[in-house]
């Protein structure tokens, strides 16, 4: 397999991305749009299609286009974001990334879509300067705060310097007025809307 993922990461149509909270992990993901879309929609709506039922078609994927074109699509415009501009709000950016976080108390994982790290230090734990997550058509409420705010302690007890570490909600809808009166009252939690992201 080794050759024909070199061959495709050669041409851009897909990429991998290492794990930054798990040591030796890594995902490929489609890059190509056109393929990411015939996937997810085209492939599994083909009969459909092909008996001229597009609106059926749609009726039936629009959940789908949602959550695995759109959604990961902003996903990725976050982390830009975040490498790009964010160095305003969080600092100079090391390395951004996505990555589970385990929560080994829980029994469960804790998915961070827009990971941004410090540049490396030698000798000092690696600084988190945010945990974010990322939502397209979805009003942010607290618990994905709270969701965050979880993975930040959990961070922490696995060595990571977390302290200045600020939690970033990215909302391609809006946010809930109580999660905004959260972000208003604590200096290290962040809001970040369409609005921010194409300024």
């Amino acid at each position: 397999m080794r050759h024909p993922l070199a061959v495709l990461e050669d041409s851009q149509l897909i990429t991998r991305e290492t794990d930054p909270f798990r040591k030796g992990r890594s995902l490929y993901r489609i890059t190509e749009p056109l393929i990411i879309f015939y996937e997810a929609i085209m492939r599994r709506e083909w009969t459909r299609l092909e008996r001229g039922d597009t609106a059926g078609a749609w009726h039936n994927s629009q959940a789908t286009f949602l959550s695995q074109v759109v959604g990961p699509h902003f996903e990725a415009v976050c982390r830009d974001w975040a490498l790009s501009s964010g160095a305003r709000v969080f600092g100079p950016p090391g390395e951004v990334a996505a990555g589970v976080v385990a929560d080994p108390l829980r029994r469960g994982q804790i998915q961070v879509d827009v990971a941004v790290f410090a540049p490396d230090e030698p000798g000092r734990p690696r600084r988190v300067l945010s945990l974010g997550e990322a939502k397209w058509d979805k009003i942010m409420n607290p618990g994905h705060l709270e969701r965050l705010r979880r993975a930040r302690d959990l961070l922490a007890v696995k060595g990571y310097d977390t302290e200045q570490t600020r939690l970033t909600c990215y909302s391609g809808a809006r946010f809930d007025p109580e999660l905004a009166d959260r972000a208003a009252g604590d200096p290290l939690v962040r809001l970040v809307g369409v609005e921010d992201l194409y300024a």
